[in-house]
């Protein structure tokens, strides 16, 4: 869509005010909003000022003027706000050089697909992130000097079954056994439903919905793969209408990776294919169908993947799901169909088009346009310094004797580490200037002052259940 397509848009479906959006370093929108007068065809060069220095990880307070800078091809009616409400994302830039901002996760998205092309492998690259959730009735948590606690609950919740509900009708999914049971016992059925009717309106593709494994609420919709920046642009839209719908029916959605203790944690396989000139790169005649470039792109996500996991599992929480022995794909291998591996290669369809590699380690707590932009770049470093991903691991690595287990690497067992990892490992995110040292540096101190350490010098409520008494 064009400045002139988006005025034109704004007249004819009666559109009374111009919200701006961006993205902040460690992932959540932001917005301000204008009248409609403010819009016209000069603000898509010059753009709107903001404080950079009031949002999180960007600018000094002695240089905190910005400039957020509409993108037309963005265009879409907001569907919760009460007046007609036209949204538009934008790219941040700065107000006196006018060069794109190098904290802008979105202009870090369009500089990846910018060297995607540059390398000659291919010309587009296809995300398709499956991003569960859970929906709670009630969340409650704080975090004082002397108090710390949390507390989730749900209709569904299993251990819901003694409560006076006045009555309580039973059908609730019992721990990891909520995968597919049809309603009473899914709840949220028609909720889902609104949520992905939603999206489709918006112009977002859905493939399915359904209740996922967890007990409580626990959720998937998959949305259609999309190029890099485009799938940014949509995983932010699907985090804002999932928790909109439920906000309107009294319920709350969270995408933090491990909410329930000793239930399945939340995950965002993400499928990567890339594209040349309409024919898929990653369809061959190698092991499960793919080609010698998709074998060469998974050696390079399986000798990335503890600093990748900076970026595609970027909370302290994400590591209580990413625990050697449990439900989440930690062991560094790759297998066709084993659900296990970190790296699978998915057997639903023999067409060529179908092939793509699934990353099963990230979760939905990222931020989509830094973790896509960083899994890209580790798969074209496999490609380019052809970097074997050794044999395929077809079996249960859970049940792999000691000695086996032995020799296949791990991920990162917490945020720290992996935030070592990417200090040690990022020159492969330097290609294309596509991530800057500014951006990992930033990206490390900020997450270490702000979650690591944070989180490190908090008493935790169970070591009070530990050691109070010694």
């Amino acid at each position: 869509m064009t400045p002139e397509q988006v005025l034109k848009m704004i007249k004819e479906k009666g559109i009374k005010i111009i919200d701006i959006r961006f993205l902040d370093f460690p992932g959540i929108w932001q917005h301000f909003s204008v009248p409609i007068k403010e819009l016209d065809e000069a603000s898509f060069e010059d753009g709107f000022g903001f404080d950079g220095s009031s949002i999180r990880g960007w600018q000094p307070i002695h240089a905190s003027d910005m400039l957020v800078i509409p993108d037309p091809a963005t265009a879409k009616i907001d569907p919760f706000y009460a007046e007609p409400t036209l949204v538009l994302i934008g790219n941040i830039q700065d107000p006196i050089t006018r060069e794109a901002y190098s904290r802008d996760p979105r202009n870090i998205a369009q500089k990846a697909e910018s060297y995607l092309l540059s390398t000659g492998i291919g010309d587009v690259a296809y995300f398709g992130p499956e991003a569960e959730f859970f929906i709670f009735d009630n969340v409650q948590y704080e975090s004082g000097k002397n108090i710390s606690y949390y507390e989730v609950d749900s209709v569904e919740g299993t251990w819901n079954t003694g409560r006076d509900e006045g009555p309580n009708l039973g059908y609730k999914p019992r721990h990891k056994e909520g995968y597919f049971p049809v309603p009473p016992t899914d709840k949220f059925q028609d909720l889902r439903t609104e949520m992905l009717l939603t999206l489709e309106n918006l112009g977002i593709d859905v493939e399915c919905q359904h209740h996922e494994v967890a007990t409580a609420g626990q959720a998937e919709i998959d949305m259609r793969f999309m190029p890099l920046l485009q799938m940014g642009d949509q995983l932010m839209w699907f985090k804002y209408v999932l928790k909109n719908v439920a906000n309107q029916h009294n319920h709350t959605v969270t995408f933090m990776p491990k909410p329930i203790f000793e239930d399945n944690g939340t995950g965002m396989h993400t499928h990567l294919s890339i594209w040349k000139k309409g024919v898929p790169l990653f369809a061959g005649d190698k092991y499960a169908g793919v080609s010698q470039e998709a074998l060469y792109a998974i050696g390079g996500i399986l000798k990335h993947c503890k600093s990748l996991c900076a970026f595609t599992n970027p909370t302290t929480n994400s590591y209580k799901r990413l625990v050697p022995g449990f439900e989440a794909p930690v062991n560094l291998a790759y297998s066709s169909r084993n659900r296990s591996a970190a790296v699978r290669i998915p057997m639903y369809s023999a067409s060529p088009k179908a092939k793509r590699i699934e990353f099963r380690t990230p979760d939905p707590s990222c931020n989509g346009y830094l973790a896509f932009s960083a899994l890209l770049m580790a798969a074209l470093d496999g490609i380019q310094n052809k970097i074997d991903p050794g044999d395929p691991l077809d079996k249960n690595i859970y049940d792999l004797p000691p000695e086996e287990l032995a020799g296949i690497e791990s991920a990162p067992g917490s945020l720290e580490e992996a935030l070592a990892a990417l200090k040690e490992d990022h020159q492969y995110l330097l290609k294309g200037d596509v991530f800057t040292k500014d951006v990992i540096d930033m990206w490390i101190k900020y997450k270490t002052e702000n979650e690591v350490n944070a989180v490190k010098l908090r008493p935790h409520p169970h070591e009070f259940f530990l050691y109070y008494d010694i």
